[in-house]
This record gives structure tokens, sequence and C-alpha cells, in this order.
């Protein structure tokens, strides 16, 4: 299993190289990052998984890019609507991540999402950006939301990831930090544990039942 950040912005989107930020990760305490518009590789032993973020679509063009994406061992994610759009979602074979909970309606993400993201093995992406480097009214919201959800992960057991949203090697936290972080919104040492881990939940598919015959 894999210490995680779960999706970060290397240049072109942010400001620093993929290497760069490979290697701040490694002296951060990761094993992984989940980049965006980066393919696939390894940089100074760090994982470099390549994501793609969704966002501002259908549900019928969803499907049909995520059907693009099968064979791309890509982490894909899609950014949260309303509460029927995030019901869909949590249906779409492929899907991996819903990401930007913490901008959307209190009433985006029910026990009904809930439910059919643990059945579905979709996770709910908690973005630190907020808690990093927001400030006030934003940053409060934020973790009011992130409280919300995670009553309902202890009920349902979906998977959570966590996510720096870091767009340079400045923005990155240490595993340490994020620990911390992580207590403004009420997550205990295994609950951290396990979003750290959540990447690999949702991309490693689960062992076939032993069939006695």
């Amino acid at each position: 299993m894999k210490i995680t950040d779960a999706c970060v912005y290397p240049y072109p989107c942010g400001d620093s190289s993929v290497r760069r930020m490979a290697l701040e990760a490694k002296s951060l305490g990761f094993d992984r990052l989940v980049t965006a518009g980066i393919s696939s590789g390894e940089f100074y032993g760090i994982e470099v998984s390549n994501g793609i973020l969704i966002r501002d679509t259908m549900v019928k063009d969803l499907i049909s890019r995520v059907r693009q994406e099968k064979n791309s061992k890509a982490v894909i994610s899609v950014q949260a609507g309303d509460n029927g759009f995030n019901r869909a979602v949590m249906g779409v074979k492929g899907v991996h991540i819903l990401r930007g909970i913490q901008s959307a309606d209190k009433a985006a993400f029910d026990h009904v999402a809930a439910k059919m993201a643990a059945d579905n093995c979709v996770a709910v992406d908690i973005d630190l950006s907020p808690l990093i480097s927001g400030r006030g009214i934003m940053r409060q919201r934020a973790i009011h939301r992130y409280r919300d959800i995670l009553v309902l992960e202890r009920r349902f057991e979906f998977p959570i990831t966590l996510s720096s949203h870091a767009r340079s090697i400045l923005e990155m936290r240490a595993v340490r930090e994020i620990s911390g972080l992580c207590s403004l919104i009420d997550m205990d040492t295994p609950d951290v544990e396990r979003a750290f881990i959540g990447v690999d939940t949702i991309i490693t598919p689960p062992n076939p039942a032993v069939r006695v015959i």
C-alpha cells in the first residue's frame, strides 16, 4: 500500500516540474503522486499516476469519456455537482474519485450517494487546499462539509482520498503536517492512514470470492 497525494498539478498546469514535485514528495514521506495531465511513470522512487479530471459535462458525455479512458490506467475523477448528478456518477463504472465536494451544496452528497460510493468503490476526495491556504468562511465551510462527509463515511465505509491540489512544491505538505490538518475535521490516525492509501483501494480490484465445488 502506498501513501499517496491524490492530486497535484505539475507544469504546465502548475509552476513545478513533475520531477521536482516527485523529489519533494519523497522528502515529505509519500510513495505516490496522482498528477493532472502527466503520463504515468516513476521519478526518484516515487510512482506517478496519470490523473484525469472530468468537469462541467452531462452524464451521457461523462460515460462516453470514461469509456474512452478504459484502458489508460488513469485515475479518473469527476467534479461534484448536484445530488442527482453525484448519484449518477457513483453508478458509472470506471470512475474512481468524486472531487470538489466542499464546493457543492450540502445536500449534494447524501446517504444514498454514500451507499452507492461504498458499493461501487468510488472515493470521495478531501481537498486539503482550503485548509492549507484558505481563510475565513471558505475554510470554515470546507471543515464543516468534510465533517459531514466523514459521518457518512463511518456509516457506509466508502473510500476517502487526500489531495493537496498543490501547483508548486511550496504548496506541498509532509505526511505528518497533513495528519495534523486532518485533525481539524475529526479524522483520527486510523482514518488518516486509510485515506492515505485510498488510491490503492480504488484502483486495486477486489480479490475474487473463493468458490467451493
